[in-house]
């Protein structure tokens, strides 16, 4: 089947509607009937402001970067794409082409 892999990047200690970003947007697209949705914690990372972010054993809540990521259907891409854009959130977004199946 072909389709869209979603990826979403924001760091991990990022809050939209008062919950972490990456379980506010799992929780959206799992409203919306996607079928699965992973979140993914970075070891080390840097965005466009170019500050480097890596895991140390003393830092119990850090600033990493965290990846999520959805492979759906075309049609389900473009309603979690505008959902992203009315709930008028910021989030940087990856979409690539994709071939999947079970």
């Amino acid at each position: 089947m072909n389709g869209t892999y979603l990826k979403f990047y924001m760091h991990e200690n990022r809050r939209l509607h008062g919950i972490l970003a990456y379980e506010w947007l799992l929780e959206k697209a799992k409203k919306l009937g996607i079928h699965g949705g992973s979140a993914f914690r970075a070891i080390a990372g840097y965005g466009r402001h170019g500050v480097l972010h890596e895991d140390h054993f003393f830092e119990l809540q850090g600033d990493l970067p965290v990846e999520v990521g959805f492979a759906v259907t075309d049609a389900e891409a473009d309603r979690l794409l505008q959902m992203v854009q009315d709930e008028k959130v910021s989030l940087f977004c990856v979409r690539l082409r994709i071939d999947f199946g079970i």
